[in-house]
């Protein structure tokens, strides 16, 4: 166990989850389907991540593709989920789902491409255990994320939510390049 690699991966996963940044959406699916699940939200998510950790790389060279290329696909993703966040851009066009704990919010909103793109790469430079423990850590804060959509936008208020989520859009760009440039080889 090693506290460094578990605040670094504990710190980019929560970059790209941005929960916080997808307040505004999720406080959107709220008023239109009602009382997020927010266990059931997060428990799939968990498993998704998870079980992507462990079959990503298994499920990608049954259909041809190795790491690196997933890799740098995945990098375009969350370069433009940075500038969706940075800009105030909608380059994605989410549709109302009736179950919407766990679509969209379980995936994509949480454990979307740029999620598991994330696990993937960052699985090569981390120990399992650590990435294990910040998904661990991340859930929890999804967890009262969605459990408090609504206390949380009476705090930051409107304001506060759009601030946070250019930082991290700023961060996720700075993960994607990052990601781009050892894969590329550049």
């Amino acid at each position: 166990m090693n506290y460094k690699e578990i605040l670094s991966t504990t710190m980019i996963l929560f970059a790209v989850i941005d929960v916080i940044g997808s307040l505004p959406v999720l406080l959107d699916l709220q008023s239109k389907h009602g009382i997020i699940q927010s266990g059931k939200a997060t428990m799939v998510s968990g498993v998704i991540m998870i079980g992507f950790m462990f079959l990503g790389e298994q499920i990608l060279n049954i259909i041809g593709i190795d790491v690196s290329s997933f890799a740098i696909a995945g990098s375009f993703i969350i370069f433009f989920l940075a500038l969706e966040m940075i800009l105030g851009v909608k380059f994605y066009k989410d549709d109302s789902a009736a179950t919407a704990s766990i679509v969209p919010i379980a995936f994509p909103l949480i454990a979307g491409t740029g999620t598991l793109t994330t696990l993937l790469s960052i699985r090569a430079e981390y120990k399992i255990e650590n990435i294990i423990i910040a998904i661990l850590i991340n859930l929890v804060f999804v967890y009262l994320v969605l459990r408090n959509t609504y206390r949380l936008e009476k705090i930051l208020g409107v304001g506060g939510i759009n601030i946070l989520r250019k930082v991290f859009g700023v961060i996720l760009l700075a993960i994607a390049v990052k990601l781009f440039r050892t894969h590329a080889g550049i």
